[in-house]
């Protein structure tokens, strides 16, 4: 009897998206902004609420100026992920405690795993 392998069924880890190789130390931006912007549908509503989103005039769709924030920052990039309309309402913003590899929002799931959907 062969091994099934099921790493393709195993979730995304947060940790092995994005440059963590590049970026700042967690003691300094402990949170990382994953966005999926391939599913970004430019209502704005991220800019609206947080400086550190801005609408791309010749796409237009969202970006973020940084994708390691800190805790100064933790609460409007937390809003931004909250009033996303995107897939459905569960949005394309998902901000990660860096220390501890879990989802702070939007986490629909409620346990603090990886809600992207590639």
């Amino acid at each position: 009897m062969s091994e099934v392998d099921d790493s393709e069924d195993a979730p995304l880890s947060p940790s092995d998206i994005g440059d963590e190789a590049n970026a700042p130390p967690v003691s300094e931006k402990p949170y990382k902004i994953i966005f999926e912007g391939n599913k970004c549908i430019g209502a704005g509503r991220c800019a609206e609420v947080a400086a550190n989103w801005e609408m791309d005039i010749t796409s237009g769709l969202a970006r973020p100026k940084s994708y390691f924030i800190g805790e100064d920052e933790l609460d409007e990039n937390v809003r931004a992920a909250s009033v996303c309309p995107a897939k459905k309402d569960r949005g394309v913003i998902h901000v990660i405690d860096r220390r501890t590899d879990e989802e702070i929002a939007p986490d629909p799931h409620g346990d603090g795993t990886l809600s992207v959907d590639w």
